[in-house]
């Protein structure tokens, strides 16, 4: 997914035009890239955190939290092009989808 997503990004950044589907293709190459950078990450920080008590986080749950943060990325970007983004806006964004995964894991785990 991230050699996709970089290997998109660049092509896309040297050689297209910023007309109405290069932008689009940019969001998705940016989202394929991110989440799939994100991943190892993401299992690091599980690894890590977890109890010892804890059963190992699943491979799903991974996916769906970097693809939280791809999601997150893409938002700040698409909110940067109207110059709306500020650091306000993303905090809640990023306090909302933390908030949406905690739930989830939660009613997982119950």
């Amino acid at each position: 997914m991230a050699v996709t997503g970089w290997v998109g990004l660049w092509l896309l950044v040297t050689t297209g035009l910023p007309t109405a589907f290069p932008r689009w293709l940019f969001f998705v190459f940016l989202y394929l890239a991110v989440t799939g950078t994100v991943l190892p990450f993401v299992r690091f920080l599980n690894v890590r955190f977890a109890s010892d008590a804890a059963p190992p986080t699943p491979g799903n749950v991974l996916l769906r939290q970097s693809i939280w943060v791809g999601l997150f990325v893409v938002a700040c970007a698409w909110l940067q092009i109207p110059r709306v983004l500020n650091p306000v806006i993303a905090i809640i964004l990023g306090i909302s989808l933390a908030v949406i995964e905690a739930f989830l894991r939660v009613r997982e785990q119950s």
